[in-house]
């Protein structure tokens, strides 16, 4: 019979999806049927599926890890931030509503039979599924209807361990704290914990293992070291991009700028520059200027057009992009960020908020109306200027159409072309998210803005990087003691 384990946090950002993913794979190589499963997500970083929803990115990395396609029932609801409120609602893969906070916590006890049949849908098709919580069991303000921690423990009948982030500091606290705060018939579905992110002697540690245990009654299923390895797989967490600077020893690089938007999403598009050895991946914080020696600036995507375009002039960075034009440097946009550069968007059913527009910055001659349903696809073609081959997927309200479209930035394999270029060459902008995993068509633009380029494989290393992981987590954790938790 298939049997799952679920891994919960004392916190955001701990590391659960990540080792969710190495779990999946260790035990692929194992020789069993592995599935992910995360109950309830939030994150603005997507991916598409091949039957025509989205997920958290995060689920997407843990199917690759499995071997496995991604499908819809890897994460069955996925909340993507719109507001500091509100979020977008997407049931199995779709656009369901778009509610504030208040309202989701209605609308969650609802959720459930969906949930628990998406994992039972899982379960049939797996030796074990490795269920990732979301958040901390211990917001017990939210306790309510919870759908992705304890409540769908409760519900699944899936034991659970614990994981704390040691990087952080408080690790004790957080893991003995989330203990007090449980009511005991939650507490008894947690079989123990696990440490992540130790830097340094983890001997060091075993009296705070001790202590951790004798407080709790837990077993420890070990104390997994930082993995320097784990930077080459993409963060679902945005709090991940306070962390995030490529580039920063010296070495003369060429400088590709991020504006970091109120809203950023899939900003995964840019990990392959990121580790491009020629590339300074530069993610401009808020308040901060776009710097003046960029050779390109690229408009990441975001869950909020219009919201982040008055972000975006409200940081001064429309009059960075001017600047940075007239120095002969170049500007790109991605999904949001493409619609950014046109003339003007249009919302005018309210799609992201209260209905309206403004004018665009005004860089390619396109206008973007946010209407229609939710574009989903995956999608492969070429790049129009350098004839490098391409591919990745599209996510995104709205239509953007005017003469800037007839220099298409991308020619599709499914006969249809897409974005724009400027006159000039200088601004381009396309719906396309994966573009720079392409290996020649990132070493080709590296090369034209006069950068090096030295065959940097992506997508070979996303795989190497799982299978260090994987090794990591066999050599530190009681990996057999795991599986027996299971049920």
């Amino acid at each position: 019979m298939s049997r799952a384990l679920m891994f919960q946090g004392t916190g955001s950002d701990v590391g659960k999806s990540l080792l969710v993913a190495g779990l999946c794979r260790a035990l692929v190589r194992r020789g069993l049927s592995v599935r992910p499963f995360k109950p309830q997500n939030m994150s603005n970083n997507a991916a598409v599926t091949g039957d025509g929803g989205e997920i958290g990115r995060a689920q997407a990395l843990q199917a690759r890890a499995c071997g496995v396609a991604p499908c819809v029932h890897m994460n069955p609801v996925l909340l993507k931030p719109q507001s500091e409120i509100g979020a977008q609602l997407i049931v199995r893969g779709k656009v369901h509503a778009t509610a504030e906070a208040r309202a989701y916590q209605a609308l969650k006890p609802g959720l459930m039979p969906l949930v628990l049949e998406s994992f039972q849908h899982l379960k049939a098709e797996a030796d074990i599924v490795l269920v990732e919580g979301a958040g901390s069991p211990a917001e017990i303000n939210l306790r309510a209807g919870d759908i992705a921690n304890m409540g769908f423990a409760l519900a699944a009948k899936v034991p659970v361990v614990l994981i704390g982030d040691i990087d952080r500091g408080g690790v004790i606290a957080s893991l003995v704290g989330t203990h007090a705060v449980l009511p005991p018939k939650e507490r008894a579905l947690i079989r123990g914990f696990l440490i992540n992110k130790f830097r340094g002697d983890v001997s060091l540690f075993a009296d705070g293992l001790s202590a951790i245990g004798g407080f709790t009654g837990w077993r420890s299923f070990g104390v997994v070291p930082w993995l320097p390895e784990a930077a080459r797989l993409p963060a679902e967490d945005a709090v991940a991009l306070d962390r995030r600077r490529s580039g920063g020893d010296g070495t003369e690089r060429l400088k590709i700028a991020v504006p970091r938007l109120s809203r950023i999403a899939n900003f995964d598009d840019f990990d392959p520059l990121a580790q491009e050895p020629g590339v300074s991946l530069i993610m401009v914080a808020p308040g901060e200027p776009i710097p003046a020696d960029a050779g390109l600036v690229i408009l990441p995507g975001t869950k909020s057009t219009l919201a982040d375009l008055a972000f975006l002039r409200a940081q001064g960075w429309d009059i960075d992009l001017l600047a940075h034009l007239r120095r002969g440097g170049r500007v790109w946009g991605i999904c949001g960020g493409y619609q950014m550069l046109g003339t003007r968007v249009e919302d005018p059913d309210g799609v992201e908020g209260p209905s309206g527009g403004a004018p665009g910055l005004g860089l390619l001659d396109v206008t973007t109306v946010l209407t229609g349903d939710k574009v989903l696809r995956e999608v492969s073609g070429h790049d129009a200027a350098s004839g490098q081959p391409v591919t990745g997927y599209e996510m995104h309200m709205g239509r953007t159409s005017g003469p800037g479209t007839a220099r298409p930035m991308l020619r599709f394999a499914q006969g249809h072309d897409q974005g724009a270029v400027s006159g000039d060459g200088q601004v381009r902008g396309c719906y396309l998210h994966g573009l720079f995993r392409a290996d020649g068509f990132r070493a080709a633009l590296v090369r034209q803005l006069g950068g090096t380029a030295d065959g940097t494989a992506f997508e070979a290393g996303v795989e190497a990087a799982l299978d260090a992981l994987a090794a990591h987590l066999e050599r530190h954790l009681n990996i057999n003691a795991l599986l027996n938790a299971a049920a």
